[in-house]
């Protein structure tokens, strides 16, 4: 689990502690204000360290890092997300068992980042990040632009795009089984994979088959995960990265979709979450209180970042108070 985060001078954000993160982080904030920015620098170090001597993996850590964050955030020069000004920028991550992983660049920088410190021992576990938008109905044309080195869909798209395989059969975590099934009653079906077409369908509970371009993007996202826990590309010891998670989908839903997080959370699951919803703030909320859990809330405002926890208190946050200027105008009429 990684235990915090330290960030400066990264695109909007001049700097940013985290404090403890918990199992589920979440990061809110207006537009333009480096929420997306802190997710990426963040799955751009989780993948160097779990690429780093895996499998026949022969480049060096500094190698995968620089080809990720090159990819991810698809700038044309790396030193275009320095904060303007500035000299460079730096990245920490730190681990519950106290490894460090650390990368700075200025912004002359083309495409070498530099790895300042990294004690972090290898990673099995995989990291997945989530994106606000659907991408299994393009999944094939994703694959197809990053063999050809083309910019458009980012790194974490591309490899979501790989990790998508057909559900194996067998025992898996108790709390996968229990997420799925939350999952699959939300949306009413699972995916499945059809061998003659060679593509995704989606398979309803009475067994109906419906294509992949019919069915909704909201169900397309959340069978996305169910996916992923069936797999078995994720285990207990995962990241799990989503952007906007009210995307696409019903309040109802989102409610649902968080209690299945919760689940996978209490398994050993780490969760880091950015919304623009105070829905899902107010039921994380909620969740923290009915359980007793810490959530740290990464609050983004005019370049500041302000750390609390939905255990103790609502945030102060444009989100916020937004939610509260509507109740005024309400009891106002």
């Amino acid at each position: 689990m990684i235990k915090t985060l330290s960030i400066k001078n990264l695109g909007p954000i001049p700097q940013m502690q985290s404090g403890d993160l918990g199992a589920i982080n979440l990061i809110i904030g207006p537009n333009q204000s480096g929420k997306t920015f802190v997710l990426k620098a963040l799955y751009s170090a989780l993948k160097t360290v779990e690429q780093y001597k895996r499998g026949k993996e022969i480049r060096t850590d500094k190698e995968i890092l620089s080809d990720k964050l090159y990819w991810t955030f698809q700038s044309s020069e790396l030193g275009n997300i320095v904060r303007k000004g500035e000299n460079s920028m730096s990245f920490t991550m730190t681990s519950e068992d106290n490894e460090e992983f650390t990368y700075s660049f200025g912004p002359s920088t083309v495409k070498q980042a530099n790895i300042d410190k990294n004690t972090f021992l290898p990673r099995s576990s995989n990291t997945v990040f989530i994106p606000a938008k659907e991408i299994l109905s393009i999944r094939d044309i994703i694959i197809e632009a990053k063999e050809d080195n083309r910019f458009g869909f980012e790194e974490p798209y591309s490899d979501l795009a790989k990790a998508l395989s057909r559900t194996q059969k067998g025992k898996n975590f108790d709390s996968f089984v229990q997420a799925r099934d939350i999952v699959s009653s939300m949306v009413g079906g699972r995916l499945e994979y059809n061998e003659d077409k060679k593509e995704w369908q989606f398979q309803d509970n009475d067994r109906r088959i419906y294509e992949i371009s019919t069915t909704s993007e909201g169900v397309k996202k959340l069978s996305i995960l169910d996916l992923l826990l069936g797999n078995r590309y994720l285990d207990n010891h995962s990241i799990i990265i989503i952007d906007e998670i009210e995307a696409n989908l019903h309040p109802s839903m989102i409610a649902q979709f968080l209690d299945a997080i919760f689940k996978l959370a209490e398994s050993g699951v780490q969760f880091f979450i950015s919304s623009h919803s105070y829905f899902v703030i107010k039921r994380l909320y909620i969740l923290a209180h009915r359980n007793a859990l810490s959530i740290p809330v990464l609050s983004f405002d005019k370049g500041q970042c302000t750390v609390s926890d939905l255990k103790v208190e609502m945030p102060q946050n444009p989100i916020i108070d937004e939610s509260i200027a509507l109740y005024k105008d309400e009891i106002s009429l």
